[in-house]
C-alpha cells in the first residue's frame, strides 16, 4: 500500500509540474494575438526559449510513469481519449515548429506567428478537455464503456476554456516578471481581466461539478468533511483578490506567484474530489497499480531522474533570471 501511495504521490507532482511550467509557456502562445506589435512578440518568445524544452519533459516524464506504475488506468484511459491526445500531440507538434521558423522567417513570419498562437491555444484547449473528461468519469460501471466522442460533452468543453484563461494568466503574469515598459503595461492589463475571467470559472466549475457527479458533492458538503475542507475555497478566494490587488499596485513577483496558487489549491481540490480512484470514481489506485515488484523496479530509476529533473529546472531558471531585454534568436 506504501508503494502504490508513494507513486500516486510522484504521479501527481509530475502532472502539477507540467501544468505549472507548460502552463504559462503556453499561455504566452495564447496572448500571441493580443499582442500585435512584432518587436513584442520576439520579447515574448525569447522568455521561454531557455526552459519551454524542458518544460514539456514533465509531460513525457507523466506519461511514462503512469503506463508503468497504473498499466491498468492507461489502458482503460487512452480509448476514449485517443482523438484528443492525438489532436494535443499535433497541436504541440505544430507549435515546435513554429519555434524553429519564426525567427529565420521574414515575410512569412506571420504564417508562424499564427501557428504558434494556434498550436499553443489548442493544446491548453484539449487538456482542459481532457480534465474535464476525467472529472466527469464514466459512471458506476467496469469494464468501461468506451465511445469515440465521450470527451466531447458541455462540461468538458467548459473545462477546455477554463484551461485556455487559466495558461493565459499564467503567462500573463510571467511576462510581467520577465519584461518591462509599454508591453509590461499592456499584460498588467490583459491580467487582470484574465484573472475576473479565471475566478469566474473557477466558481462555476466548483458548483457544476457536485451535480455532474454526487460523490463530490457528499466529498465536499457532509459532515464533518465540510469543516475540514471550507479553508481550501476559502484561501482561493483570497488569493484571488491579494493577485488583484497586486496587479493594480503593480508589482511583478508577487501575481506569478498567486496565479501558480490558485493552479495549485484548484489541483488539490481535484485530488480530494477524486480521491482514492484513478479513474473517478470507478477504480481506486490500488486496483490500478502495477505488481509491487514493478513498482520497486521503476520507483529505483525514478529516485535517480526525478532529482536531476528537479536541479535541471531550477538551474536554468535561474540562469537564464532576470528581464529579456533583447531577443534571442533561436
Amino acid at each position: 500500500m506504501l508503494l502504490i501511495l508513494t507513486w500516486a504521490t510522484i504521479i501527481s507532482f509530475i502532472i502539477m509540474m507540467y501544468v505549472l511550467l507548460d502552463g504559462f509557456d503556453l499561455g504566452i502562445g495564447i496572448l500571441f494575438p493580443w499582442i500585435k506589435h512584432g518587436q513584442y512578440r520576439d520579447i515574448m518568445m525569447s522568455s521561454v526559449i531557455p526552459v519551454w524544452d524542458g518544460n514539456e519533459t514533465w509531460l513525457v516524464f507523466g506519461a511514462a510513469a503512469l503506463y508503468a506504475a497504473f498499466p491498468l488506468a492507461y489502458a482503460a484511459l487512452l480509448p476514449t481519449l485517443y482523438m484528443p491526445v492525438m489532436i494535443l500531440l499535433a497541436s504541440l507538434i505544430f507549435r515546435g515548429v513554429a519555434f524553429e521558423f519564426r525567427f529565420k522567417a521574414q515575410r512569412s513570419q506571420f504564417i508562424w506567428d499564427f501557428a504558434f498562437a494556434l498550436g499553443s491555444t489548442l493544446a491548453a484547449f484539449i487538456q482542459g478537455i481532457i480534465l474535464g473528461t476525467f472529472v466527469k468519469g464514466y459512471g458506476e460501471h467496469f469494464p468501461l464503456t468506451h465511445s469515440a466522442y465521450q470527451w466531447l460533452t458541455p462540461f468538458s468543453i467548459f473545462t477546455g476554456f477554463a484551461v485556455v484563461c487559466g495558461y493565459a494568466l499564467l503567462g500573463a503574469t510571467w511576462l510581467i516578471v520577465k519584461t518591462e515598459g509599454d508591453l509590461q503595461a499592456q499584460l498588467y492589463k490583459a491580467a487582470k481581466f484574465l484573472l475576473g475571467l479565471v475566478a469566474f470559472f473557477l466558481v462555476a466549475v466548483s458548483i457544476w461539478t457536485p451535480f455532474i457527479e454526487p460523490r463530490v458533492m457528499e466529498r465536499w458538503f457532509s459532515l464533518p468533511n465540510f469543516f475540514y475542507l471550507s479553508p481550501l475555497p476559502f484561501l482561493t478566494i483570497l488569493i484571488v483578490a491579494y493577485n488583484f490587488y497586486c496587479l493594480c499596485k503593480h508589482r511583478e513577483k508577487a501575481p506569478f506567484v498567486l496565479s501558480m496558487g490558485l493552479f495549485i489549491f484548484a489541483y488539490i481540490g481535484f485530488c480530494i474530489s477524486a480521491w482514492p480512484y484513478i479513474i473517478p470514481h470507478v477504480v481506486p489506485v490500488w486496483e490500478a497499480a502495477a505488481p509491487p515488484s514493478t513498482l520497486k523496479f521503476i520507483l529505483v530509476g525514478t529516485v535517480v531522474l526525478l532529482p536531476i529533473l528537479l536541479i535541471y529546472t531550477v538551474y536554468s531558471y535561474r540562469v537564464f533570471r532576470g528581464k529579456v531585454k533583447e531577443v534571442i534568436h533561436y
